[in-house]
């Protein structure tokens, strides 16, 4: 995801240019040291997939057939870690889907840790999607879906990731499900213990976008290695779609009430106004929300939208967030 700079002018000090210069630099220093941003493989989606995406319904037959040939874009994703340093990130997040027939390959896993550490590069962690639901109301598909997940916790230690994002959807009534999902989810932490790993729910649609229902859920769970990925865009929920029409949880009380169990954090994009601001989102206000929770892991970009190019959206959100990110 580019994204253009958007740095805001320092209004320096009317003492002379030298001393400005220097509080300018010690400015963005401690901004730098405290700030960690890792990037989403999300992001460069278009990138990887190329046009193979344009008929849903195909690319679902072949992500669960013959994943391989979805990559029909310029970027392979063995090259997404050399492409994320170019663009200037240290860390990475990866997402199953564009990696989907690679979970137990251990010659491209082992290919693709060689890479990130040539590169320099941290490997932070695999979203993991299109697996079931780990919440199913039958046992038979909750424990089939909860055991599909057990080989992305392996593929995700096996590269270094301390921490594997997944999904709590489940189906009924917002008492049922958080029953359900707590189940799963109590299962998946106990397996993540082999593995040392975290496992992360993120609002990521259904229930799981209505920040109290997923705080209660995982409180219910009751499980040390459970933990939230906080996206600050997904919070229309619903008991009867994942995706869709629904209601609309304030976004800045959800993010709020998720940040106390955050391991990771995605600053979500679409587009931008004439000075760099997201459009649809105050970041300014998220950032401080994330600051004062006292969370030092890594902010996640993760540009998603068609205006600019997927790496001048990158750059867009990568300046807005260090433009907005609290210096005090």
């Amino acid at each position: 995801m580019d994204r253009k700079s958007f740095l805001s002018n320092t209004t320096l000090a009317l003492a002379g240019a030298s001393i400005g210069k220097i509080a300018l630099f010690k400015s963005k220093k401690s901004i730098r040291s405290e700030l960690k941003l890792s990037l989403s493989q999300w992001a460069l989606h278009r990138a990887i997939f190329g046009k193979s995406k344009d008929n849903y319904q195909e690319w679902q037959r072949l992500l669960h057939s013959d994943p391989d040939k979805l990559w029909q874009g310029e970027l392979h994703p063995l090259d997404f870690p050399k492409r994320a340093k170019e663009l200037g990130f240290g860390a990475v997040e990866y997402v199953n889907s564009l990696i989907f027939g690679h979970a137990q390959d251990k010659v491209f896993l082992n290919e693709l840790k060689n890479r990130t550490d040539s590169e320099g590069v941290k490997n932070i962690l695999i979203m993991v999607d299109e697996e079931g639901f780990i919440g199913h109301p039958d046992s038979k598909e909750r424990t089939k879906a909860i055991e599909n997940h057990y080989k992305w916790m392996e593929a995700s230690k096996h590269i270094g990731c301390p921490y594997m994002r997944i999904n709590a959807f489940s189906m009924g009534s917002y008492a049922e499900q958080k029953k359900l999902a707590a189940e799963g989810l109590r299962q998946l932490a106990e397996k993540a213990e082999e593995f040392e790993l975290y496992v992360l729910i993120e609002n990521h649609g259904g229930m799981s976008s209505h920040a109290d229902w997923l705080v209660e859920t995982i409180e219910l769970a009751d499980h040390e290695l459970l933990g939230t990925v906080v996206d600050f865009d997904n919070f229309t929920f619903s008991e009867d779609f994942i995706w869709g029409d629904g209601d609309v949880y304030n976004r800045y009380e959800g993010v709020e009430k998720l940040m106390p169990y955050a391991k990771s954090v995605s600053a979500k994009t679409h587009a931008f106004d004439i000075q760099g601001y997201e459009t649809s989102i105050d970041y300014t206000r998220m950032m401080k929300i994330v600051k004062a929770s006292g969370y030092d892991e890594y902010i996640c970009v993760e540009y998603e939208g068609s205006r600019m190019t997927e790496e001048e959206g990158i750059l867009a959100t990568k300046d807005l967030i260090e433009k907005t990110y609290p210096t005090d």
